[in-house]
C-alpha cells in the first residue's frame, strides 16, 4: 500500500499558511515603507497590493524566503563530502587549482608573494 505524503488537509493547512504569511510580511513592508521613506526621501505612501509588489520583485530579483539563500547554491557540506572521497593526491592537486584561481585575490598567499620587495633578513 502506498502511503500518501501530504493529505489534503495538510496542502489546504500549507496554502493557508503561505497566504498568512504573505499577508503578514507585506503588512509588514508597507507599515515600514509608509512610516520611514516618506519621511526620509520624500516618496509616497504604498498600498497594500503595493507592498505586495515589492515583496514578489524583491524575491525574484535576490531569492530567499528558502533554505539555501539567495544564492541557490549547493547545500552545506557538498565540499567536505567531495573532498572525503578524494584520494590524497587528488586532494591536494584540487586545493592547488583553487589556490592558483584565488591568489590573485590575497586567499592563501605566504608573506613573499604578497611583498616580493621586502627582505626577511632584519
Amino acid at each position: 500500500m502506498i502511503k500518501r505524503r501530504f493529505s489534503p488537509k495538510k496542502i489546504i493547512m500549507i496554502i493557508c499558511i503561505a497566504i498568512l504569511a504573505a499577508t503578514v510580511m507585506s503588512l509588514v513592508v508597507m507599515s515600514l515603507w509608509n512610516a520611514i521613506l516618506p519621511n526620509v526621501i520624500h516618496v509616497s505612501t504604498i498600498t497594500f497590493p503595493q507592498a505586495l509588489g515589492i515583496l514578489l520583485l524583491s524575491k525574484i530579483l535576490f531569492g530567499g524566503f528558502g533554505r539555501r539563500g539567495w544564492r541557490g547554491g549547493p547545500p552545506n557540506g557538498f565540499l567536505q563530502q567531495k573532498l572525503a572521497i578524494m584520494s590524497p593526491e587528488e586532494r591536494e592537486h584540487f586545493k592547488q587549482q583553487w589556490r592558483n584561481k584565488c591568489g590573485k585575490w590575497g586567499f592563501q598567499q605566504n608573506e613573499e608573494q604578497q611583498h616580493p620587495d621586502q627582505s626577511k633578513t632584519k
